[in-house]
């Protein structure tokens, strides 16, 4: 028990390479629909970037020229946040000890400080990631839960320049899903249209959306439609476009945003930014507190989100 007692605590390098790096980056973050930003400088400003359509001219001396690309441009307002956590002791060992009885190649027997470290590291890892990852799409200052910063549908949602595709009362359902992402499709303007061949566009739904169009796909008569059925699908795609479920749905009934969400846009035109570089103070502790008989996990960082640009977003909202 001695050994997960003693005080373990990341900061700069470290605590880029071993705790935030394999959250915000690799396959795991790419599953999420998004654009990440890890320790850009503060204040972080991001771009997107769009060859100009007309750049050739009539061949004559001189120079006439100017930007090769449009530029849309914003800065990501961070906020400092912090994680904590405490667990009684024993709570404390049982769910570490889980975690590498989990591993095959451990000699529980010979149990050292680097494989304790490792598995309570990544419990308080998922956390985090999981944490954030709810906030960035539920966050609202101004509520009491996902508090600490405004996350992508609050700013979505009150935005004047998002296209917007409300269904009201209808609720998504096999039989009127394509209609409605045909509807949301119909309404993106014609510089979202003119992204999907870069094949970053995305549908983000939440969980209803997304069985409606799986139970619609289900009961399409082909063989293809058979065969998903019984060993289902790796992913769901409409007309090339890829559907991501937001993985939020139990969490929004305790928030006033709508039950039922799909958006429309670019996957890269949602940045969520996490800063572990520019802030004093910013680092990864666990430690055992003898006086409560508790061991306790805190990171401190700063992140924020951002939206770069409203009119390549179609929305559609159901209460």
């Amino acid at each position: 028990m001695g050994l997960i007692e003693n005080t373990k605590t990341y900061t700069g390098r470290d605590l880029e390479t071993i705790f935030f790096r394999p959250i915000v980056a690799g396959e795991n973050a790419e599953q999420l629909g998004i654009r990440m930003l890890y320790n850009m400088p503060v204040p972080t400003t991001i771009q997107l970037w769009s060859p100009r359509a007309d750049i050739l001219q009539e061949y004559e001396s001189g120079w006439s020229g100017g930007n090769s690309a449009n530029r849309v441009q914003k800065s990501i307002e961070m906020h400092k946040v912090k994680a904590e956590v405490g667990f009684s002791a024993a709570d404390y060992f049982q769910q570490v000890y889980e975690q590498i009885v989990a591993r095959a190649d451990v000699n529980l027997d010979d149990l050292t400080g680097t494989e304790l470290e490792a598995a309570e590291t990544e419990m308080f890892r998922a956390a985090i990631a999981e944490s954030l990852r709810v906030t960035m799409w539920l966050g609202d200052v101004d509520a009491s839960v996902f508090n600490k910063f405004d996350g992508f549908i609050k700013k979505i949602v009150g935005s004047s320049d998002v296209v917007s595709a409300a269904m009201g009362d209808t609720k998504p359902i096999k039989d009127n899903i394509i209609r409605i992402l045909n509807d949301m499709w119909s309404r993106a303007t014609p510089e979202l249209k003119a992204l999907k061949g870069d094949g970053n566009l995305v549908f983000l739904v939440t969980s209803d959306v997304y069985d409606a169009y799986e139970q619609y796909l289900d009961s399409c008569g082909s063989d293809g439609a058979y065969n998903d059925l019984t060993t289902g699908r790796r992913e769901l795609s409409y007309h090339g476009i890829r559907l991501i479920d937001m993985g939020v749905s139990h969490h929004l009934a305790k928030t006033s945003l709508p039950h039922s969400i799909c958006l429309l846009t670019d996957r890269r035109n949602l940045v969520l930014a996490v800063n572990t570089a520019d802030y004093p103070g910013s680092e990864v502790r666990m430690w055992y507190n003898p006086d409560a008989m508790e061991n306790r996990q805190r990171a401190i960082f700063m992140v924020g989100t951002e939206v770069l640009d409203e009119s390549l977003v179609v929305t559609a909202g159901f209460e």
